[in-house]
């Protein structure tokens, strides 16, 4: 019994904020697809406010949560676009319409396939900035105590800071990366749940809606119903577009929160170690020029990684790289000049 009236409570606030989305939003096409979706949360409502009053209970009384109040207010002030997180988080649908351009899928099978994609490409991203992180940050700091070092003996201190500096950075990153995933799939978890439940319990529903996105990317409203109809047939298939369609969520971007911690924490290391290595080997002028030139052509590397995902010439992402780790390296080594000349 608890249970409906949460879920009765959740369809009723769904349908108060599509009513506010339709009210805000000034794209035509998109203000009927939220005022149609409105309608379609008020009869699952209505759905269940009737399993209800058959088992003898009364639906309680509504008033917009404060969470609704500000994600509304949000995306009325910053627009649905900007807004996407905090309203997918809210199981807001028809997310996937922004952005989309016109309908292009003309299948159950292409619909299906569209959003396929393997995860080696995040990896890679991931890594690689992980790298550039750690190679920026460290080479400042490593540059920084440097400059505040007036003894040769003293780069034991460059080397203790650089550690000291990696590990921080490193855990740092770790951490921020795990439960950025891990707050991405908790999301994922709860909403495939509310998904597969509301498919069992009314998939005429389910389909009408999924069939108002399409139709408001551009489907043809009869042939948007009869794909979404054939789509619910297939539960796991259903869910899977009703998640990605509907609410904008795409569990193949998601991975193992252990995993993206392990990459973010390794490859922060890998970069970290560039500008620290040469202090590990040698000192005085020898390792500060030879981590200076370390941390130099690894940052082009870097940058001209980084431009595969940009598209940008390999040579600009290269150059643009080095400048900016450049201009970070020279301004902690002259703030750490100056505060090695004022307190040491």
């Amino acid at each position: 019994m608890e249970r409906i009236v949460e879920r009765w409570s959740e369809e009723t606030q769904s349908a108060w904020i599509y009513e506010q989305l339709a009210r805000s939003e000034p794209d035509a096409s998109k203000r009927e697809l939220f005022a149609e979706l409105a309608k379609a949360a008020h009869q699952q409502a209505g759905l269940l406010a009737t399993e209800l009053r058959a088992s003898g209970a009364d639906t309680p009384g509504f008033q917009p949560s404060m969470r609704a109040r500000f994600v509304a207010w949000t995306a009325a002030r910053l627009g649905v676009e900007r807004s996407k997180a905090l309203l997918a988080a809210s199981k807001v649908r028809g997310l996937s319409t922004y952005g989309a351009g016109h309908a292009s899928v003309v299948s159950v099978e292409a619909i299906g396939a569209r959003h396929k994609r393997t995860g080696s490409g995040g990896t890679l991203r991931a890594a690689v900035f992980g790298i550039n992180d750690g190679l920026v940050s460290n080479a400042s700091l490593v540059l920084g105590v440097a400059g505040a070092t007036t003894h040769a003996a003293d780069s034991s201190a460059v080397v203790v800071a650089g550690v000291a500096g990696m590990l921080a950075g490193a855990f740092s990153m770790a951490a921020g990366e795990w439960i950025s995933v891990r707050t991405q799939t908790e999301l994922w978890e709860g909403q495939i749940a509310e998904e597969r439940d509301e498919l069992e319990r009314y998939p005429a529903e389910e389909a009408e809606e999924l069939a108002l996105i399409y139709h408001a990317r551009g489907f043809e409203l009869e042939a948007a119903r009869a794909m979404a109809r054939e789509l619910v047939t297939d539960k796991e298939r259903a869910l899977a577009t009703l998640s990605r369609e509907a609410l904008g969520l795409d569990p193949d971007e998601l991975g193992s929160p252990l995993a993206a911690a392990g990459w973010s924490f390794g490859s922060f290391c890998i970069g970290s170690l560039v500008p620290l290595v040469p202090w590990l080997v040698a000192d005085g002028d020898l390792a500060l020029w030879s981590s200076i030139a370390a941390a130099a052509v690894v940052l082009f590397l870097v940058g001209a990684a980084t431009s595969l995902f940009s598209g940008r010439n390999l040579a600009f992402g290269g150059l643009r790289m080095l400048a900016i780790g450049t201009a970070a390296g020279a301004a902690t080594w002259l703030i750490g000049t100056w505060l090695g000349a004022s307190v040491l």
